[in-house]
């Protein structure tokens, strides 16, 4: 979940204000990179878990506010609909008893929700898209209470000049409906593995992650279904692409424009360059945790997001946030994936041929598509030149890369 913040409206003066603090945070993020080399941390790792609350007929159930309440865990916050819970893990250290630790913690925060849930007739569901989800509950009275969620809904239509967003997804049938509010974002519903990596291998890590995303948004793809209709094996994609539709021609949910060529730092800029500000909140943090600049990239939702913010120690540190995968749809699935995706990013990162020097990112960004609409029947081109159905490349060479890079954790 993003940063919350305490405004209710935003005048000119505030966008011209954050703009000029975005700009000096960035600058000061270009030395940070030169010199931070010796400041690094070890590698961890994490996730974020997004979930449905549904009733006994498996519909949503917008009630979040009660169920956030009775846990009263921070580690459990709200997501943009009153339906949706986000579950957050801790960091942990990339050592033996890594995917261990993970499910434990997943299996008893998610144990506290279901209890509380059950408790209220209700229980919580792991999908990209739930499938009897109606348009008719995206509706703002459906959003959760928070500013942040208000204010980035209005800020979406003011950029658009009011006009709807627009959904057009041709699978199997096709999608096509206007709606008149953000709340579309919240079909989507998603699996997030965040990966902090050293900063002098942070680039291969990130071409890396970006090489690997369609091979897990095929592995993890669980979402025909939208709104009655047969579409993409991840129809999330789409979805959540066209659900904030704005900020042509990169877009706001977005695969990116290129590989890293030499260092993430020219992602922050492009952050500064390309994309308007959205939430010209006013921030009290200390400049040097660069609290501008993260609010700035959280409005910014690549589908591996690099990012930047303090650790427990309050030493900033550099992750990177891969959000292709779906969420669930159990438990084991939710650590499979996961360590299938750690396992093939490391693999890939520390290949002495680099991935991005032998799959165009043209090719690695049609990959990414072709398998989210495919699922593993995806036929793609892989590093060898060759294409073949996405299932024969993880049965032939990924399984055994992961399996390696998860060795040499």
């Amino acid at each position: 979940m993003g940063e919350e913040v305490r405004q209710e409206r935003f005048a000119e003066a505030d966008f011209a204000r954050f703009v000029a603090r975005l700009s000096e945070e960035t600058e000061a993020l270009g030395r940070w990179f030169d010199r931070a080399d010796g400041e690094e941390g070890g590698e961890c790792a994490g996730f974020e878990l997004e979930l449905c609350l549904v009733d006994g007929g498996q519909r949503p159930a917008p009630e979040n506010q009660a169920v956030l309440a009775a846990v009263a865990d921070p580690h459990l916050v709200p997501e943009l609909s009153r339906f949706n819970l986000e579950l957050n893990s801790d960091p942990h250290p990339l050592e033996p008893g890594l995917l261990s630790a993970l499910r434990a913690e997943l299996e008893a925060l998610g144990a506290r929700v279901d209890r509380e849930a059950e408790g209220r007739g209700l229980h919580f569901l792991m999908i990209g898209t739930l499938p009897t989800l109606a348009e008719e509950a995206l509706t703002l009275e459906n959003m959760s209470p928070l500013h942040r969620y208000h204010l980035l809904n209005d800020e979406v239509l003011r950029q658009r000049r009011g006009r709807p967003l627009h959904l057009d997804i041709r699978g199997r049938d096709r999608l096509v409906t206007d709606h008149e509010d953000v709340m579309l974002e919240a079909a989507a519903t998603s699996l997030q593995v965040h990966l902090q990596v050293p900063l002098a291998r942070s680039r291969r890590f990130f071409n890396a992650a970006l090489v690997a995303s369609a091979p897990m948004v095929g592995l993890a793809a669980n979402s025909p279904y939208l709104f009655g209709k047969d579409l993409w094996a991840e129809t999330r994609i789409p979805l959540f692409e066209q659900a904030v539709g704005c900020n042509p021609p990169l877009g706001r949910v977005t695969f990116g424009g290129g590989y890293a060529r030499d260092s993430l730092y020219e992602l922050f800029l492009e952050n500064l360059r390309e994309y308007p500000v959205m939430l010209p909140a006013r921030l009290e943090d200390p400049a040097e945790t660069f609290p501008h600049l993260r609010l700035h990239n959280g409005t910014i939702w690549r589908w591996n997001r690099p990012i930047v913010a303090p650790d427990a120690s309050g030493a900033i540190r550099l992750r990177i946030e891969h959000r292709v995968m779906a969420a669930g749809p159990s438990v084991p699935d939710v650590v499979a994936n996961i360590a299938a995706y750690l396992g093939l990013v490391h693999g890939l990162a520390q290949d002495e041929r680099p991935p991005e020097s032998r799959l165009s990112f043209e090719a690695a960004r049609a990959n990414f598509y072709a398998a989210a609409e495919g699922g593993l029947n995806a036929e793609v081109l892989w590093l060898d030149g060759r294409r073949a159905p996405l299932r024969e490349v993880w049965l032939g060479e990924l399984l055994p890369l992961a399996r390696q890079g998860l060795r040499g954790l």
